[in-house]
């Protein structure tokens, strides 16, 4: 963050001053974790369900907070911010906390003061704040993004999927005088939040990625998503640049809601980025002839599934705008490094059985790439494949469907062997059968212990398996499972139960 004083930060939040100096100034990052705190830092105390930040501000003061941002006087220097107007909170920051007295959330919105403050102050500058959105394919096309700016100039991003009201000004907050691009990832679980989240820290650049079906319970329909994920070229200013999917039907019609300048990229001729002659190799790998207004360039993806083409494209376009060039954007795609966990994390046991942890999350869109990059990895090489699929959330009335056509798509795809865990998930085993997998092709086990026992027992050298569901799922501890070294006696298979 930039260096301000106790009395400038009070002043932005509107907040006061408790037992604290006005002239002192913070110069470190600002957090709400106090294992996180350097001196000269701001500690964010946060109110939840189960702990109050609260509660630790004598702790931030003797790990070197300069302040702590409070709702209410703690035993430490504060910003005391006041309480939030009736209907002036943010529902998601409300949720987002768990608070019951709305505390938490009049901090959320000091600290969201305070980032945009800290934003704007940045962009009058040489800060341009990139912001990104979609169904599916948020983190991973912002981590290429980053790795394609920083050799442009300092670069932040959040780490994994920091993207609600939290992460976005708590990630606005690590930029500082030297930073040169900050990359957002921007999530929705209803209409407004982008819009809200844009404001924080208003981007020069949005990039939208697709409409899918992710939280379709919420939205009510893919229509309704569209409308909310547009959110993010209608808050660009006319100086700005909207980069759209062009493959897309409802995110290509975003480029009538924007006054920003239009970028259209995906595989079809029109789109001013676009990429040719794709090709996959035996690890589901794409090669393809990225072509820009600016020249051409063959890029070889480092990174598992032909659904990266997409997202690399977007990157590219970003970078292409920022000043790089074709040459060197391909340079930078064939040499990606994965920097999300558990996003088509593929890792190879001694015994040559290939574990494709994509458990992270799961929508429709999403498991169809993954069991797609799948059979892609095992159609020519003969290698048995495996899909372990659990439940995705948060689709509504349309639940049983989505599940039964994952189901089915497996079978088309001739993928050798499906375990759906939990009863959640049962219209993809039942999908399954009825498109024609009999026997023990699909199987279907109650919880993830049961599902880790089976595949310990029947896995053989050279299966590649594919493990997705909602976060919610916990489906990570079955590829936890899977590659930690098996007990040799007769008792029951390890579990990490943990959070990651």
């Amino acid at each position: 963050m930039i260096v301000l004083s106790l009395a400038e930060i009070a002043d932005v939040v509107g907040g006061r001053l408790h037992r604290a100096d006005p002239g002192a100034q913070v110069t470190g990052s600002v957090e709400f974790d106090t294992r996180q705190l350097v001196p000269g830092g701001l500690f964010v105390a946060l109110p939840g369900e189960k702990v109050d930040g609260h509660d630790f501000a004598a702790k931030a003061a003797e790990s070197g907070a300069v302040a702590v941002l409070a709702a209410r006087e703690v035993d430490a220097p504060a910003i005391v911010v006041p309480p939030l107007a009736p209907g002036e909170a943010h529902e998601r920051s409300v949720a987002l906390t768990g608070d019951k007295d709305g505390s938490g959330a009049a901090v959320l919105a000091a600290l969201a003061k305070l980032a945009r403050f800290v934003v704007q102050r940045l962009a009058e500058g040489n800060l341009t704040v990139v912001g990104v959105t979609g169904s599916s394919g948020k983190t991973s096309t912002k981590d290429v993004i980053a790795q394609l700016l920083e050799p442009l100039g300092p670069t932040v991003a959040p780490p994994g999927s920091f993207n609600n009201e939290l992460g976005h000004p708590w990630t606005a907050l690590r930029a500082d005088a030297q930073t040169r691009h900050l990359v957002l990832e921007l999530s929705a679980r209803g209409p407004g939040h982008i819009a809200h989240l844009a404001e924080i820290a208003p981007p020069k650049i949005g990039v939208v990625l697709n409409v899918g079906t992710a939280h379709v319970g919420e939205f009510g329909s893919r229509e309704g998503i569209a409308k909310t994920k547009g959110e993010l070229v209608e808050a660009l200013p006319e100086d700005g640049v909207a980069i759209l999917n062009l493959d897309d039907p409802l995110v290509a019609a975003m480029a009538s809601r924007t006054k920003a300048r239009v970028v259209f990229v995906g595989e079809s001729p029109s789109a001013q980025v676009r990429a040719e002659n794709i090709t996959l190799d035996g690890e589901a790998r794409a090669s393809f002839r990225l072509v820009t207004p600016a020249g051409e360039a063959d890029v070889t993806l480092p990174l598992h599934g032909e659904h990266h083409v997409g997202n690399a494209l977007s990157a590219a376009a970003v970078a292409l705008e920022l000043g790089a060039t074709p040459a060197a954007i391909a340079a930078v795609l064939s040499s990606l490094e994965r920097r999300s966990a558990r996003r088509m994390e593929v890792v190879t046991r001694e015994d040559g059985v290939t574990i494709l942890n994509d458990s992270f999350n799961a929508n429709p869109e999403s498991m169809r790439a993954g069991l797609k990059a799948l059979a892609a990895m095992t159609r020519e090489s003969g290698r048995r494949s495996w899909a372990v699929l659990g439940v995705m959330g948060e689709l509504g009335a349309d639940a049983v469907t989505a599940h039964d056509e994952i189901g089915r798509l497996v079978v088309r795809l001739n993928i050798a062997k499906l375990v759906v865990i939990g009863p959640e998930a049962a219209a993809m085993h039942q999908g399954a059968h009825q498109e024609g997998s009999w026997g023990e092709e699909s199987v279907l086990v109650p919880d993830v212990e049961a599902a880790a026992a089976l595949l310990h027992d029947q896995l053989r050298p050279g299966d590649v398996v594919l493990v997705k569901a909602s976060k919610a799922a916990g489906l990570w501890r079955v590829a936890e499972a899977l590659l930690e070294p098996r007990e040799t006696d007769n008792s029951e298979t390890r579990s990490n139960g943990g959070d990651a």
